[in-house]
């Protein structure tokens, strides 16, 4: 029994200690003029879900949730912001060869109709982020239309 309460007090420790340890904020004042939604001119109505949807991690900015703030928590977001951002950052559109929009457009479109974006575990805790069968058809069309005509 005391060694088990030994274990916690461990336990409380450590996790009372990686509370210090910071992590990168991903967040900007300004939206510069690369950004996709700027350069593509993108309707109201596919704008919204794009952002609730996809800028948290595909973005300079994100929208913290409350509990950003509690390690390991924030490592996990920070990773997987960084991981997001690496593999598409729609702050840097306007920044991308137009073969490379191409193929990101083709993976975006591709992705949204698989249902691998945005992630379950996103959607999980942000239901307004979730893409109805309604969306995916708008978006998907949209994006089309614009990978056609770049």
């Amino acid at each position: 029994m005391k060694i088990i309460k030994i274990i916690m007090l461990v336990l409380l420790v450590v996790f009372v200690g990686i509370q210090f340890v910071p992590t990168t904020r991903n967040q900007s004042d300004t939206i510069p003029e690369t950004d996709f939604m700027i350069v593509n001119k993108v309707p109201n109505n596919i704008k919204s879900k794009l952002q609730a949807s996809c800028y948290d991690c595909h973005s300079n900015n994100t929208q913290y949730p409350w509990y950003n703030k509690i390690q390991p928590i924030a490592w996990f977001l920070e990773d997987h912001i960084i991981k997001g951002k690496a593999e598409l950052n729609f702050n840097e559109w306007d920044a991308l060869s137009i073969r490379r929009k191409a193929s990101m457009l083709r993976s975006i479109i591709k992705q949204i109709e698989k249902g691998e974006m945005p992630l379950d575990s996103y959607t999980l805790i942000h239901r307004n982020a979730k893409f109805s069968e309604e969306d995916k058809t708008t978006i998907i069309q949209w994006m089309v239309h614009l990978k056609n005509n770049l």
